[in-house]
């Protein structure tokens, strides 16, 4: 009977805290970094591919230096921002690197427009072969960000939600940064649509 008493205030201690949601902060906290090292894991793919894909650019288009310049110093900085389980916590930090990836993202797209303007680079097997694998990292980029943002979610529901908030602020669960549209203002406004005579 004592050996049992002695374990009654650990079982309840372990009753309340799965009750308030502390095991289930285990699991979000969980689904959210490891949907954090895909989106991670993807843009590291993307940064990968560049220095190859400006190489071959060069070869066909070197006088375009000040967008290939463009690339590489966008690749540069979004590759020195220390990508950290503590930039989940740091609102800051996130916008930073997302900050970073999107001007990463603009570079890339000025890249693949001017390629349009040379032929026998559109023509070159691996040109052709790296523009694929960009595509496709791109779309997996997409992937991983939406199943980030899904986790980001389902954790702040859990952090701001009663009773669940009191566990929250007793472990300092904090709400979780997101992914947002990078220029929320421009998409907001209907495209101007001119059909020239």
């Amino acid at each position: 009977m004592r050996t049992w008493m002695k374990w009654l205030p650990t079982a309840i201690v372990a009753v309340m805290l799965a009750g308030c949601g502390y095991n289930e902060f285990q699991d979000k906290d969980e689904n959210v970094k490891a949907a954090w090292g895909e989106v991670v894991n993807q843009y590291q793919r993307r940064a990968d591919l560049i220095p190859n894909l400006v190489n071959t650019v060069k070869g066909y288009a070197s006088h375009e230096r000040e967008t290939l310049e463009a690339v590489t110093r966008a690749r540069a900085s979004a590759t020195s921002i220390q990508v950290t389980p503590e930039v989940l916590n740091d609102p800051q930090a996130f916008q930073k690197f997302q900050q970073a990836q999107g001007e990463l993202t603009q570079a890339l797209s000025r890249l693949m427009a001017v390629s349009e303007n040379y032929p026998n680079l559109k023509a070159d097997a691996n040109f052709r072969d790296l523009q694929s694998q960009l595509e496709g990292t791109e779309n997996r980029i997409t992937v991983a960000r939406q199943r980030y943002i899904q986790s980001v979610r389902e954790y702040n529901v859990l952090a701001r939600s009663f009773p669940t908030n009191l566990t929250a602020m007793m472990f300092h669960y904090d709400v979780r940064p997101s992914f947002t549209v990078e220029n929320e203002k421009s998409i907001s406004n209907a495209p101007t649509v001119n059909f020239g005579k």
